[in-house]
């Protein structure tokens, strides 16, 4: 017979045993809960001067805003395929190839999978053979995200794609540092390739341990195997220009903190991505920044970006 001390014993035992091995898994897997997740602090990425451009010639900013190319991935779950034709119609006809993929009526799937992480993967496996050295520039965005392609092109501009580029709003979680999928998520052609090399690697399989991780969080862990860093983008004064909410949210949020500087306090003039936003609201940011013009302004850009042949951009 185990007398009561020595059952109770046992038990203190048995407790602490647990306790030590979830703390290690804790410990390992650094990734807080939501509440402790704060801003981005290291690896900051800023958009070019105007002033540099100014000082090259016509035919030199010609030429390199020609060797620019960025192919756009459109990626939702099934649910968001009423924003398969707003899409088309608005500002992914600026990108100079971009293509919608979902779970529902997928060349990537057998069957419809809940599973984002698995089909970011696929996506991305199957972008890369396809398209891997057609375009330098990978952009990745959700369905309800709008984009002004002209600002990622100028934010680009000198940045070599043969290096490993990833980058976006980055957001800082424990010990791990990731691009938001809500703001847009861009890769450079070498970042792809260091990518589709360890895909299919255990480092790049479900990392969900005590709960389910999300599809951009996966994606920084799989990059960071493959030696490639999130790096938060900012205009030259410091704001981001991949925004994570819909600019109304940014606008009503600017007024109420800063009143006397609502715009600047708001927004960079170099954004690249809005998210949350209905296929109504796409067409109005349609009209916004691509028709919407003041009579007698003078528009004296430094760069100029050309529409991809036979496309119908605005």
């Amino acid at each position: 017979m185990v007398s009561d001390g020595e059952a109770s014993f046992f038990k203190g035992m048995l407790l602490g045993s647990i306790s030590c091995v979830l703390i290690t898994l804790f410990g390992q897997i650094n990734i807080p809960h939501e509440g402790k997740i704060q801003d981005h602090e290291h690896h900051h990425l800023r958009a070019p001067n105007r002033e540099d451009f100014l000082k090259m010639s016509e035919v030199q900013r010609m030429e390199l805003s020609k060797s620019i190319r960025v192919y756009c991935i459109i990626l939702g779950e099934s649910k968001y395929e009423s924003y398969r034709a707003i899409l088309k119609d608005t500002w992914t006809k600026h990108c100079d190839k971009a293509e919608f993929y979902s779970t529902k009526n997928s060349r990537l799937f057998n069957t419809e999978t809940n599973d984002m992480w698995l089909q970011m993967r696929e996506t991305y496996k199957y972008v890369f053979e396809k398209y891997g050295y057609d375009y330098n520039w990978f952009f990745l965005a959700r369905p309800t995200t709008f984009a002004v392609i002209e600002n990622l092109k100028y934010f680009l501009f000198k940045k070599n794609a043969t290096q490993p580029f990833y980058l976006g709003h980055t957001i800082k979680s424990g010990d791990l540092e990731y691009v938001a999928m809500e703001g847009g998520i861009v890769l450079s052609m070498e970042s792809m390739k260091r990518l589709n090399r360890v895909l299919n690697s255990e480092n790049c399989e479900d990392q969900s341990i005590l709960w389910k991780l999300s599809e951009d969080r996966q994606l920084a862990i799989c990059l960071k195997y493959a030696g490639v860093l999130a790096e938060n983008a900012e205009d030259s004064e410091g704001r981001h220009v991949f925004n994570t909410e819909p600019i109304v949210h940014l606008i009503k949020e600017a007024m109420s903190n800063n009143p006397q500087q609502v715009v600047k306090g708001c927004c960079s003039d170099m954004a690249i991505t809005f998210n949350g936003l209905t296929p109504r609201k796409m067409e109005v940011m349609m009209y916004g920044v691509y028709r919407l013009r003041a009579f007698g302004h003078h528009f004296n850009d430094a760069l100029v970006f050309l529409p991809p042949n036979g496309s119908e951009n605005d």
